[in-house]
Protein backbone atom coordinates (compact mmCIF):
# COMPACT_ATOMS: atom_id res chain seq x y z
CA UNK A 1 0.00 0.00 0.00
CA UNK A 2 2.43 2.59 -0.84
CA UNK A 3 1.40 6.01 -0.93
CA UNK A 4 0.16 8.28 -4.02
CA UNK A 5 2.23 10.80 -5.55
CA UNK A 6 -0.67 13.12 -5.65
CA UNK A 7 -0.83 14.47 -1.73
CA UNK A 8 -3.69 13.71 0.89
CA UNK A 9 -4.36 17.51 0.98
CA UNK A 10 -5.41 17.30 -2.28
CA UNK A 11 -7.85 14.55 -1.93
CA UNK A 12 -9.59 16.38 0.72
CA UNK A 13 -9.86 19.25 -1.35
CA UNK A 14 -11.40 17.28 -3.95
CA UNK A 15 -14.06 16.05 -1.40
CA UNK A 16 -14.72 19.16 -0.20
CA UNK A 17 -15.16 20.72 -3.29
CA UNK A 18 -17.73 17.88 -4.25
CA UNK A 19 -19.44 18.25 -1.13
CA UNK A 20 -19.55 22.10 -2.10
CA UNK A 21 -22.22 21.39 -5.40
CA UNK A 22 -24.39 18.83 -3.54
CA UNK A 23 -27.69 20.12 -2.03
CA UNK A 24 -28.28 20.10 1.85
CA UNK A 25 -29.40 17.22 3.35
CA UNK A 26 -27.83 14.80 0.60
CA UNK A 27 -25.19 11.99 0.59
CA UNK A 28 -22.75 10.73 -1.96
CA UNK A 29 -22.10 7.07 -2.15
CA UNK A 30 -19.07 5.73 -4.25
CA UNK A 31 -18.06 2.03 -4.36
CA UNK A 32 -14.74 1.01 -5.04
CA UNK A 33 -13.84 -1.40 -8.43
CA UNK A 34 -14.75 -4.81 -7.80
CA UNK A 35 -12.32 -7.57 -8.39
CA UNK A 36 -12.72 -9.60 -11.75
CA UNK A 37 -11.60 -13.07 -12.50
CA UNK A 38 -9.14 -13.82 -15.08
CA UNK A 39 -9.96 -17.78 -15.23
CA UNK A 40 -11.26 -19.92 -12.56
CA UNK A 41 -9.81 -18.70 -8.92
CA UNK A 42 -7.23 -15.70 -10.74
CA UNK A 43 -7.88 -12.58 -10.66
CA UNK A 44 -6.85 -9.92 -12.85
CA UNK A 45 -4.45 -7.64 -11.78
CA UNK A 46 -6.42 -5.11 -9.78
CA UNK A 47 -7.19 -1.32 -10.62
CA UNK A 48 -9.13 1.09 -8.51
CA UNK A 49 -11.97 3.13 -10.14
CA UNK A 50 -10.96 6.23 -11.30
CA UNK A 51 -14.04 8.38 -9.98
CA UNK A 52 -13.39 6.01 -5.93
CA UNK A 53 -9.68 6.94 -6.83
CA UNK A 54 -10.00 10.34 -7.23
CA UNK A 55 -11.87 11.21 -4.23
CA UNK A 56 -9.88 8.73 -1.55
CA UNK A 57 -6.28 7.90 -3.16
CA UNK A 58 -7.61 4.28 -1.49
CA UNK A 59 -6.41 1.34 -3.83
CA UNK A 60 -8.20 -1.86 -2.03
CA UNK A 61 -11.31 -3.56 -2.85
CA UNK A 62 -14.60 -4.12 -1.45
CA UNK A 63 -14.47 -0.46 -0.13
CA UNK A 64 -17.02 2.07 -0.02
CA UNK A 65 -17.28 6.19 0.06
CA UNK A 66 -20.01 7.61 1.54
CA UNK A 67 -19.76 11.85 1.49
CA UNK A 68 -22.34 13.64 3.93
CA UNK A 69 -22.02 17.32 3.68
CA UNK A 70 -22.49 18.78 7.57
CA UNK A 71 -22.64 15.11 9.09
CA UNK A 72 -21.56 16.08 12.45
CA UNK A 73 -19.25 13.21 13.22
CA UNK A 74 -17.55 13.80 9.67
CA UNK A 75 -18.09 14.24 6.54
CA UNK A 76 -16.03 11.18 4.78
CA UNK A 77 -16.95 7.79 5.64
CA UNK A 78 -15.06 4.84 4.50
CA UNK A 79 -16.25 1.43 4.60
CA UNK A 80 -13.38 -0.79 3.94
CA UNK A 81 -12.09 -4.21 4.91
CA UNK A 82 -10.66 -5.45 8.39
CA UNK A 83 -7.36 -6.22 8.99
CA UNK A 84 -6.91 -9.74 8.66
CA UNK A 85 -3.25 -11.72 9.57
CA UNK A 86 -4.39 -14.88 7.63
CA UNK A 87 -5.80 -13.28 4.49
CA UNK A 88 -2.84 -10.51 4.19
CA UNK A 89 -0.33 -13.39 4.93
CA UNK A 90 -1.92 -14.83 1.32
CA UNK A 91 -2.65 -11.49 -0.02
CA UNK A 92 -1.21 -8.76 1.04
CA UNK A 93 -1.26 -6.08 3.64
CA UNK A 94 -4.69 -4.04 4.38
CA UNK A 95 -5.45 -0.86 5.87
CA UNK A 96 -8.03 -1.36 8.15
CA UNK A 97 -10.36 1.05 9.79
CA UNK A 98 -7.21 2.56 11.27
CA UNK A 99 -5.08 3.38 8.11
CA UNK A 100 -8.25 4.30 6.16
CA UNK A 101 -8.53 7.08 8.83
CA UNK A 102 -4.64 7.38 9.45
CA UNK A 103 -3.36 7.18 6.27
CA UNK A 104 -6.41 8.15 3.91
CA UNK A 105 -7.59 11.09 5.84
CA UNK A 106 -11.32 9.30 6.46
CA UNK A 107 -13.28 11.22 9.27
CA UNK A 108 -14.90 7.87 10.29
CA UNK A 109 -14.16 3.88 8.84
CA UNK A 110 -16.67 0.90 9.20
CA UNK A 111 -15.61 -3.10 8.33
CA UNK A 112 -17.25 -3.39 4.74
CA UNK A 113 -18.60 -6.82 6.68
CA UNK A 114 -20.79 -4.20 8.71
CA UNK A 115 -22.52 -1.81 5.75
CA UNK A 116 -26.03 -3.11 5.49
CA UNK A 117 -26.37 -2.30 9.33
CA UNK A 118 -24.53 1.18 9.11
CA UNK A 119 -25.16 2.65 5.49
CA UNK A 120 -29.22 2.55 5.20
CA UNK A 121 -28.84 4.22 8.45
CA UNK A 122 -26.63 7.41 7.05
CA UNK A 123 -28.97 7.14 3.84
CA UNK A 124 -31.95 7.41 5.92
CA UNK A 125 -33.46 10.91 6.50
CA UNK A 126 -31.27 12.49 3.61
CA UNK A 127 -33.39 13.77 0.81
CA UNK A 128 -31.03 13.27 -1.90
CA UNK A 129 -28.67 10.38 -2.95
CA UNK A 130 -25.61 11.28 -5.37
CA UNK A 131 -24.72 8.22 -7.47
CA UNK A 132 -23.39 6.75 -10.68
CA UNK A 133 -26.85 4.60 -11.64
CA UNK A 134 -25.63 2.08 -14.29
CA UNK A 135 -22.05 1.71 -13.47
CA UNK A 136 -22.03 -0.83 -11.06
CA UNK A 137 -25.13 -2.97 -12.02
CA UNK A 138 -24.46 -5.75 -8.58
CA UNK A 139 -24.25 -2.57 -6.26
CA UNK A 140 -27.02 -0.61 -7.93
CA UNK A 141 -28.92 -3.77 -7.02
CA UNK A 142 -27.56 -3.46 -3.40
CA UNK A 143 -28.03 0.04 -2.98
CA UNK A 144 -32.30 -0.34 -4.28
CA UNK A 145 -32.52 -3.02 -1.40
CA UNK A 146 -31.20 -0.32 0.90
CA UNK A 147 -33.95 2.25 -0.07
CA UNK A 148 -36.65 -0.25 0.35
CA UNK A 149 -35.53 -1.19 3.68
CA UNK A 150 -36.20 2.45 4.49
CA UNK A 151 -39.34 2.30 2.47
CA UNK A 152 -40.54 -0.59 4.08
CA UNK A 153 -39.87 1.30 7.65
CA UNK A 154 -41.78 5.08 6.44
CA UNK A 155 -44.96 4.06 8.65
CA UNK A 156 -42.61 4.03 11.54
CA UNK A 157 -41.14 7.00 11.05
CA UNK A 158 -38.29 6.45 8.33
CA UNK A 159 -37.78 8.97 5.65
CA UNK A 160 -36.42 7.13 2.06
CA UNK A 161 -34.51 9.94 -0.02
CA UNK A 162 -36.84 11.47 -2.69
CA UNK A 163 -34.17 11.63 -5.24
CA UNK A 164 -31.60 10.12 -6.75
CA UNK A 165 -28.91 12.62 -8.76
CA UNK A 166 -26.34 11.74 -11.08
CA UNK A 167 -22.84 11.76 -9.59
CA UNK A 168 -20.77 11.23 -12.34
CA UNK A 169 -21.75 14.46 -14.18
CA UNK A 170 -19.98 16.49 -11.24
CA UNK A 171 -16.90 14.13 -10.62
CA UNK A 172 -16.74 14.29 -14.20
CA UNK A 173 -16.38 17.61 -14.56
CA UNK A 174 -13.88 18.02 -11.90
CA UNK A 175 -11.45 15.68 -13.05
CA UNK A 176 -11.73 17.98 -16.63
CA UNK A 177 -9.58 20.18 -14.56
CA UNK A 178 -5.87 18.84 -13.53
CA UNK A 179 -3.46 20.41 -11.01
CA UNK A 180 -0.07 20.95 -10.89
CA UNK A 181 0.06 17.52 -8.99
CA UNK A 182 -1.62 15.70 -11.58
CA UNK A 183 0.28 17.21 -14.42
CA UNK A 184 3.43 16.28 -12.82
CA UNK A 185 2.49 13.04 -12.19
CA UNK A 186 0.82 12.69 -15.92
CA UNK A 187 4.56 14.33 -17.00
CA UNK A 188 6.34 11.24 -15.40
CA UNK A 189 4.21 8.80 -17.13
CA UNK A 190 4.52 10.73 -20.80
CA UNK A 191 8.35 10.19 -19.71
CA UNK A 192 8.41 6.96 -18.93
CA UNK A 193 6.43 6.04 -22.11
CA UNK A 194 8.93 8.20 -24.32
CA UNK A 195 11.44 5.92 -22.99
CA UNK A 196 9.92 3.24 -23.86
CA UNK A 197 9.14 4.05 -27.43
CA UNK A 198 12.51 4.92 -28.33
CA UNK A 199 13.25 1.41 -26.39
CA UNK A 200 11.18 -0.10 -29.25
CA UNK A 201 12.66 2.01 -32.07
CA UNK A 202 16.40 0.98 -30.69
CA UNK A 203 15.19 -2.76 -30.65
CA UNK A 204 13.39 -2.83 -34.23
CA UNK A 205 14.81 -5.43 -36.49
CA UNK A 206 13.56 -7.42 -39.46
CA UNK A 207 12.65 -11.26 -38.58
CA UNK A 208 11.04 -9.86 -35.17
CA UNK A 209 7.79 -10.25 -34.14
CA UNK A 210 5.12 -7.42 -33.02
CA UNK A 211 5.47 -8.70 -29.65
CA UNK A 212 9.44 -8.51 -29.45
CA UNK A 213 8.88 -4.86 -29.15
CA UNK A 214 5.87 -5.39 -27.40
CA UNK A 215 7.74 -6.79 -24.62
CA UNK A 216 10.75 -3.70 -25.19
CA UNK A 217 7.24 -1.04 -23.86
CA UNK A 218 6.48 -3.58 -21.05
CA UNK A 219 9.94 -3.73 -19.64
CA UNK A 220 10.47 0.04 -19.97
CA UNK A 221 7.44 0.53 -18.12
CA UNK A 222 7.92 -1.41 -15.35
CA UNK A 223 11.41 -0.51 -15.56
CA UNK A 224 9.69 3.25 -14.81
CA UNK A 225 7.89 2.23 -11.72
CA UNK A 226 4.51 1.96 -13.91
CA UNK A 227 2.42 -1.12 -12.68
CA UNK A 228 0.45 -1.68 -15.75
CA UNK A 229 -0.02 -0.25 -19.43
CA UNK A 230 -2.64 2.47 -19.16
CA UNK A 231 -4.22 0.22 -22.09
CA UNK A 232 -3.97 -2.70 -24.20
CA UNK A 233 -0.24 -1.72 -26.60
CA UNK A 234 -0.97 -2.00 -30.29
CA UNK A 235 2.09 -2.93 -32.12
CA UNK A 236 0.94 -2.61 -35.39
CA UNK A 237 3.82 -3.68 -38.65
CA UNK A 238 2.96 -3.13 -42.03
CA UNK A 239 -1.05 -3.49 -42.98
CA UNK A 240 -1.80 -3.85 -39.92
CA UNK A 241 -1.07 -0.46 -38.86
CA UNK A 242 -4.63 0.33 -40.75
CA UNK A 243 -6.39 -1.96 -38.27
CA UNK A 244 -6.66 1.31 -35.75
CA UNK A 245 -7.48 -0.89 -32.42
CA UNK A 246 -5.19 -3.77 -33.19
CA UNK A 247 -4.38 -6.21 -30.69
CA UNK A 248 -2.99 -9.86 -31.68
CA UNK A 249 0.67 -8.43 -31.31
CA UNK A 250 2.16 -11.51 -33.04
CA UNK A 251 2.83 -10.89 -36.59
CA UNK A 252 6.58 -10.44 -38.49
CA UNK A 253 8.42 -7.48 -38.65
CA UNK A 254 9.00 -7.33 -42.19
CA UNK A 255 12.14 -5.75 -44.05
CA UNK A 256 10.28 -2.79 -45.88
CA UNK A 257 7.19 -2.21 -44.18
CA UNK A 258 6.48 0.64 -40.89
CA UNK A 259 5.36 -0.39 -37.61
CA UNK A 260 2.97 1.88 -35.63
CA UNK A 261 3.17 1.52 -31.84
CA UNK A 262 -0.08 3.15 -29.80
CA UNK A 263 1.53 2.59 -25.93
CA UNK A 264 1.88 4.26 -22.99
CA UNK A 265 1.61 3.34 -19.48
CA UNK A 266 -0.35 4.01 -16.00
CA UNK A 267 1.60 6.16 -13.05
CA UNK A 268 -1.08 6.15 -10.04
CA UNK A 269 -4.19 5.92 -12.55
CA UNK A 270 -3.19 8.55 -14.70
CA UNK A 271 -2.47 7.45 -18.09
CA UNK A 272 0.33 8.43 -21.30
CA UNK A 273 -0.89 7.75 -24.40
CA UNK A 274 1.94 7.78 -27.16
CA UNK A 275 2.36 6.75 -31.04
CA UNK A 276 5.05 6.76 -33.12
CA UNK A 277 5.12 5.05 -36.15
CA UNK A 278 9.08 4.02 -37.81
CA UNK A 279 10.59 1.88 -40.35
CA UNK A 280 11.16 -2.00 -39.66
CA UNK A 281 14.74 -1.48 -41.14
CA UNK A 282 15.20 1.50 -39.69
CA UNK A 283 15.17 3.75 -42.85
CA UNK A 284 11.56 4.95 -44.48
CA UNK A 285 10.78 4.45 -48.30
CA UNK A 286 9.75 7.52 -50.42
CA UNK A 287 6.27 6.67 -50.04
CA UNK A 288 5.69 6.17 -46.64
CA UNK A 289 8.13 9.29 -46.27
CA UNK A 290 5.50 11.04 -47.95
CA UNK A 291 2.44 9.79 -45.66
CA UNK A 292 4.40 10.09 -42.89
CA UNK A 293 5.74 13.91 -43.59
CA UNK A 294 1.97 14.75 -43.94
CA UNK A 295 0.61 13.38 -40.06
CA UNK A 296 3.66 14.75 -38.78
CA UNK A 297 2.71 18.54 -40.49
CA UNK A 298 -1.31 17.86 -39.31
CA UNK A 299 0.09 17.17 -35.53
CA UNK A 300 2.22 20.00 -35.24
CA UNK A 301 -0.38 22.17 -36.45
CA UNK A 302 -3.05 21.33 -34.04
CA UNK A 303 -1.00 22.37 -31.27
CA UNK A 304 -1.34 25.90 -32.99
CA UNK A 305 -5.07 25.65 -31.87
CA UNK A 306 -4.95 24.28 -28.63
CA UNK A 307 -4.98 27.08 -26.00
CA UNK A 308 -7.32 29.03 -23.72
CA UNK A 309 -10.03 30.53 -25.66
CA UNK A 310 -9.72 28.05 -28.32
CA UNK A 311 -12.64 25.94 -28.71
CA UNK A 312 -12.24 21.66 -29.16
CA UNK A 313 -12.68 21.20 -32.18
CA UNK A 314 -10.22 23.79 -33.82
CA UNK A 315 -7.26 21.47 -33.16
CA UNK A 316 -8.96 18.72 -34.98
CA UNK A 317 -10.09 21.07 -38.51
CA UNK A 318 -6.70 21.88 -38.61
CA UNK A 319 -5.62 18.11 -39.13
CA UNK A 320 -7.99 17.96 -41.50
CA UNK A 321 -7.03 20.79 -43.55
CA UNK A 322 -3.43 19.57 -43.84
CA UNK A 323 -4.21 16.00 -44.53
CA UNK A 324 -6.67 17.12 -47.11
CA UNK A 325 -4.08 19.40 -48.88
CA UNK A 326 -1.29 16.33 -48.57
CA UNK A 327 -3.69 14.07 -49.81
CA UNK A 328 -4.13 16.20 -52.78
CA UNK A 329 -0.49 16.85 -53.34
CA UNK A 330 0.20 13.14 -53.29
CA UNK A 331 -2.72 12.53 -56.14
CA UNK A 332 -4.51 10.47 -53.47
CA UNK A 333 -7.46 12.94 -53.43
CA UNK A 334 -8.37 14.70 -56.62
CA UNK A 335 -10.41 18.20 -56.12
CA UNK A 336 -10.66 21.45 -54.44
CA UNK A 337 -8.95 21.01 -50.66
CA UNK A 338 -12.14 22.92 -49.29
CA UNK A 339 -14.71 21.03 -51.29
CA UNK A 340 -13.15 17.92 -50.29
CA UNK A 341 -13.49 19.02 -46.73
CA UNK A 342 -17.07 20.09 -46.98
CA UNK A 343 -17.82 16.32 -48.99
CA UNK A 344 -15.27 15.22 -46.44
CA UNK A 345 -14.00 12.76 -48.98
CA UNK A 346 -10.36 12.53 -46.77
CA UNK A 347 -12.21 10.34 -44.46
CA UNK A 348 -11.48 6.56 -45.67
CA UNK A 349 -7.88 8.08 -45.19
CA UNK A 350 -8.65 9.86 -42.01
CA UNK A 351 -11.85 8.38 -40.16
CA UNK A 352 -11.22 8.92 -36.73
CA UNK A 353 -10.42 12.36 -34.36
CA UNK A 354 -7.85 14.73 -34.04
CA UNK A 355 -7.93 13.79 -29.99
CA UNK A 356 -9.58 13.35 -26.80
CA UNK A 357 -9.45 13.90 -23.37
CA UNK A 358 -6.33 12.19 -21.43
CA UNK A 359 -6.19 11.87 -17.37
CA UNK A 360 -7.00 9.06 -15.35
CA UNK A 361 -8.54 7.12 -17.94
CA UNK A 362 -6.97 7.28 -21.38
CA UNK A 363 -10.25 8.03 -22.76
CA UNK A 364 -10.42 10.41 -20.02
CA UNK A 365 -14.49 11.70 -18.82
CA UNK A 366 -15.74 15.28 -19.35
CA UNK A 367 -17.83 16.78 -22.06
CA UNK A 368 -16.87 17.90 -25.34
CA UNK A 369 -20.12 20.21 -26.16
CA UNK A 370 -21.21 22.65 -23.67
CA UNK A 371 -25.06 23.72 -24.46
CA UNK A 372 -24.47 22.62 -27.37
CA UNK A 373 -21.13 24.32 -29.09
CA UNK A 374 -17.73 22.95 -28.90
CA UNK A 375 -16.31 23.48 -25.45
CA UNK A 376 -13.84 25.91 -25.18
CA UNK A 377 -10.16 24.96 -23.93
CA UNK A 378 -9.06 25.74 -20.14
CA UNK A 379 -5.57 25.59 -18.45
CA UNK A 380 -5.68 22.14 -17.08
CA UNK A 381 -7.02 20.18 -19.54
CA UNK A 382 -5.18 17.33 -20.83
CA UNK A 383 -5.77 15.91 -24.28
CA UNK A 384 -4.00 14.05 -27.10
CA UNK A 385 -3.28 15.29 -30.33
CA UNK A 386 -3.10 12.00 -33.00
CA UNK A 387 -3.68 12.50 -36.26
CA UNK A 388 -3.08 9.56 -38.88
CA UNK A 389 -3.19 8.40 -42.13
CA UNK A 390 -4.39 4.98 -43.04
CA UNK A 391 -4.39 3.43 -46.54
CA UNK A 392 -6.40 0.08 -47.04
CA UNK A 393 -4.52 -2.57 -48.28
CA UNK A 394 -7.42 -3.59 -50.57
CA UNK A 395 -7.66 0.19 -51.84
CA UNK A 396 -8.50 0.24 -55.47
CA UNK A 397 -8.78 3.79 -56.11
CA UNK A 398 -4.84 4.48 -55.40
CA UNK A 399 -1.90 3.29 -57.10
CA UNK A 400 -0.22 -0.03 -55.59
CA UNK A 401 2.73 1.57 -54.03
CA UNK A 402 0.23 3.31 -51.33
CA UNK A 403 -1.79 0.48 -50.06
CA UNK A 404 -1.13 -0.90 -47.05
CA UNK A 405 0.33 2.02 -45.34
CA UNK A 406 -0.59 3.33 -41.77
CA UNK A 407 0.89 6.37 -40.21
CA UNK A 408 -0.44 7.72 -36.89
CA UNK A 409 1.80 10.17 -34.54
CA UNK A 410 -0.05 10.82 -31.08
CA UNK A 411 0.93 13.17 -28.26
CA UNK A 412 -0.60 13.87 -24.95
CA UNK A 413 -0.59 18.25 -23.82
CA UNK A 414 -1.91 20.24 -21.21
CA UNK A 415 -3.49 23.21 -21.79
CA UNK A 416 -1.64 26.55 -20.00
CA UNK A 417 -2.33 30.21 -19.24
CA UNK A 418 -0.45 31.13 -23.01
CA UNK A 419 -0.80 27.71 -24.93
CA UNK A 420 -0.29 24.16 -24.32
CA UNK A 421 2.71 21.92 -22.73
CA UNK A 422 3.56 19.28 -24.91
CA UNK A 423 4.52 16.25 -22.21
CA UNK A 424 5.40 14.02 -24.84
CA UNK A 425 8.70 15.36 -26.47
CA UNK A 426 11.21 12.51 -25.45
CA UNK A 427 9.75 10.64 -28.16
CA UNK A 428 11.46 11.62 -31.42
CA UNK A 429 8.95 11.98 -34.05
CA UNK A 430 10.95 14.18 -37.20
CA UNK A 431 11.98 11.35 -39.92
CA UNK A 432 15.67 12.11 -40.11
CA UNK A 433 15.54 11.92 -35.83
CA UNK A 434 13.63 8.41 -35.72
CA UNK A 435 16.34 7.09 -38.90
CA UNK A 436 19.15 8.71 -36.87
CA UNK A 437 17.74 7.37 -33.47
CA UNK A 438 17.78 3.72 -35.60
CA UNK A 439 21.03 4.00 -37.25
CA UNK A 440 22.87 4.84 -33.85
CA UNK A 441 20.77 1.65 -32.57
CA UNK A 442 22.57 -0.23 -34.76
CA UNK A 443 26.08 0.82 -35.26
CA UNK A 444 26.24 0.49 -31.06
CA UNK A 445 25.36 -3.06 -31.63
CA UNK A 446 27.91 -3.75 -34.11
CA UNK A 447 30.40 -2.39 -32.28
CA UNK A 448 29.46 -4.99 -29.10
CA UNK A 449 29.27 -7.78 -31.82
Amino acid sequence: MSATRIPKSEYARRRKALMAQMEPNSIAILPAAPMYIRNRDVEHVYRQDSDFQYLSGFPEPEAVIALIPGREHGEYVLFCRERDPERELWDGLRAGQEGAVGQYGADDAFPIGDIDDILPGLIEGRSRVYYAIGSNAEFDHRLMEWINSIRAKARQGAQPPNEFVALDHLLHDMRLYKSAAEVKVMREAAQISARAHVRAMQASRPGLHEYHLEAELDYEFRKGGARMPAYGSIVAAGRNACILHYRENDAPLKDGDLVLIDAGCEIDCYASDITRTFPVNGRFSPEQRAIYEIVLEANLAAFEYIAPGRHWNEAHEATVRVITAGLVRLGLLEGEVGQLIAEEAYKPFYMHRAGHWLGMDVHDVGDYRVGGQWRVLEPGMAMTVEPGVYIAPDNQQVARKWRGIGVRIEDDVVVTRDGCEILTGGVPKQADEIEALMAAARAREGEVA
